[in-house]
């Protein structure tokens, strides 16, 4: 690893009651064992062996009702949204945890937006086709819900947040250049696996989609290889950083998602969120110590460098036949990688997985509460159906209850300063920013 001096190299580019779940069919076994996990069988005779790396075992896909998840989630807790794309997103992604067999499970739940999926049968045939892939660069898709109008997907719980997070809002330490090479290889090759397996349209591929789980590795959500709704939008991030040909027909293609995979390139070598457009004109200008992340401090090497802002200027080509195949980025990443020995956790500056067991157990969750049509209303973030009962109540400020008081004022403060409402029914919200305030 060496030390970028005062240029780089010359550029190239510019809810039931609960029963008994039933999975889904046997899981054929993957086209490349040297990478993939092994399915887990419904009901195993023994424990079964761990993965490669420390990776759980990943069980079969299994079909839930709303009430288990409703329990798993405590009642899909304001509390426990981990989503981070905020109003953009038009679906929210709860941690939870599976209380039955040997041990409790960590799982993060998507619950989508009502009537995204009219009909529950498509809904569940998707789900089955993204539950059949098992890869250690994955978090795995293990379950699907169709309740009513309720859709929902269950997938393994990442502990350590998003590279969105570790990029742009960190706290501790910036992500060093080899963790950043590492992020780029394990999500190429998990684009690769998808394609192999015929799965290769990946929605909305971003910083926020790329998830760090215990021991630190990368990992693919599995949340993108379903579109947010049956006919609906599949890209929800600014239009800025959406592939052209999207913009001209609404379609994701294979070179739709290299597009994207370059937005995410350009996210590793800036630390920010920079335009397609924006880094290919610094590209093209050889202006690239500008786009160059600052927090580095210079400690990357030259020539990776060199070879990933080459990399992201081909993906992020207009026309996608001019983009690279997901089976060259692989073969151009992997060797790039020269701390293979060093853990992730070390790079990524988080705690070993053997101390996070150690540490004492969180609390019960206390027993949720009814909420009233108010608390609802706040906790959807539905500003209209607030506005509605503030209206049929005729609420004046010198009347009302508390829980209405108080909602009235953050309702008038949420107008007035344009912020929205996040966790909290009643008075908690959180800025454009992404704050708690």
């Amino acid at each position: 690893m060496g030390c970028c001096g005062s240029s780089l190299r010359s550029w190239v580019h510019a809810e039931k009651p609960p029963g008994p779940r039933r999975p889904a069919p046997p899981t054929p076994p993957p086209h490349r064992p040297s990478f993939s996990l092994k399915a887990q069988k419904a009901a195993p005779p023994a424990a079964a062996a761990p993965a490669a790396r420390g990776v759980e075992e990943v069980p079969a896909l299994a079909e839930f009702s709303l009430a288990e998840l409703r329990a798993a989630t405590d009642g899909f807790a304001a509390g426990n949204i981990v989503s981070e794309s905020g109003e953009k997103a038009p679906n929210l992604v709860y941690r939870g945890r599976l209380r039955g067999g040997a041990a409790p499970r960590a799982i993060a739940v998507k619950k989508f937006a009502k009537h995204a999926w009219p009909d529950p049968k498509q809904f569940a045939e998707e789900a089955k086709g993204v539950g059949k892939l098992r890869h250690r660069r994955l978090a795995n898709l293990i379950g699907y819900c169709c309740d009513g109008d309720e859709r929902l997907l269950v997938a393994e719980f990442m502990s350590n947040d998003t590279l969105a997070k570790h990029l742009f809002h960190w706290e501790n330490q910036t992500i060093e250049w080899a963790m950043r090479l590492r992020v780029a290889c394990y999500i190429a090759e998990a684009l690769g696996y998808c394609s192999n397996e015929e799965r290769s349209l990946y929605h909305d591929l971003n910083a926020y989609r790329v998830l760090f789980d215990e021991n630190g590795d990368p990992r693919l959500s599995c949340f993108g290889l379903m579109k947010n709704s049956r006919d609906g939008k599949s890209y929800s991030t600014n239009l800025a950083y959406t592939p052209p040909e999207y913009l001209r027909n609404g379609r994701v293609t294979a070179e739709s998602v290299i597009f994207s995979f370059g937005t995410v390139l350009i996210d590793l070598l800036s630390g920010k969120r920079i335009p397609p457009s924006h880094a290919l004109d610094m590209i093209r200008s050889r202006n690239i110590q500008a786009l160059m992340d600052s927090h580095l401090e210079g400690n990357y090497s030259t020539e990776e460098a060199t070879t990933l802002v080459n990399l992201a200027s081909q993906c992020l080509q207009y026309e996608p036949r001019d983009r690279p195949d997901i089976k060259k980025l692989v073969s151009i990443l992997e060797p790039l990688q020269t701390k293979s020995e060093v853990p992730s956790y070390v790079m990524l500056g988080v705690a070993k997985p053997d101390e996070l067991s150690k540490a004492p157990p969180s609390p019960p969750p206390q027993p949720q509460h009814p909420l009233s049509a108010m608390g609802e209303a706040c906790s959807r973030m539905d500003l209209t159906a607030i506005h509605q009962i503030l209206v049929s109540m005729h609420y004046r400020d010198d009347e009302g209850s508390n829980e209405v008081k108080s909602t009235a004022f953050c309702f008038q403060h949420v107008l007035s300063a344009g912020l929205y409402l996040h966790r909290s029914p009643c008075c908690s919200y959180r800025s454009k920013n992404g704050h708690s305030r």
